[in-house]
């Protein structure tokens, strides 16, 4: 079993990513990230990669993700796809799903606020993924970790010392 996890540096990713590990650990599973990074300025603004009027150094962005994983989960898998084109969010998600399906997931942890929705978009990567059904979607929509005894959670990450 792998548990795969599509990262894009928010915090909704960092919570799922963590949570990844969390399960992953109980679990004795590999934990993979995964990026898609488009090489346009336009995406990277929006993702709050870069400012507005802030150069995009695609590199850059993709060692910041990675480092953002190493810090969270030293023990996981990163991976990332720079393309070339700012695709729509269908054809995104198709990215990630690919890129998740190479690793034949058990599990997806998916960082989002509004997958499942009644008024979810269409367009929402996140819909996208959880759509596939060779896989268990975990959905992440809080950044704060779910009461489950059996798991440790991390707790620099949420803020906590070690001593309770």
């Amino acid at each position: 079993m792998t548990f795969v996890v599509p990262f894009d540096g928010s915090e909704l990713a960092e919570a799922a990513l963590v949570r990844a590990v969390e399960y992953a650990t109980a679990l004795d599973e590999d934990v993979v990230a995964v990026s898609v990074v488009p090489e346009r300025k336009r995406y990277a603004r929006e993702k709050g990669w870069i400012e507005e009027n802030e150069s995009y150094d695609v590199d850059a962005v993709v060692a910041r993700l990675r480092e953002q994983v190493r810090t969270l989960a030293p023990d996981a898998t990163f991976e990332y796809e720079r393309i070339r084109e700012f695709p729509p969010e269908s054809k995104l998600a198709g990215h990630i799903e690919r890129l998740a399906l190479d690793h034949d997931p058990s599990v997806v942890f998916l960082g989002s606020d509004n997958v499942g929705r009644v008024v979810t978009p269409l367009t929402s990567v996140g819909v996208h993924i959880a759509a596939e059904e060779s896989y268990d979607v975990f959905i992440v929509r809080q950044p704060e970790p779910p009461k489950v005894d059996a798991i440790v959670p991390h707790a620099e990450f949420y803020g906590q010392d070690d001593s309770s």
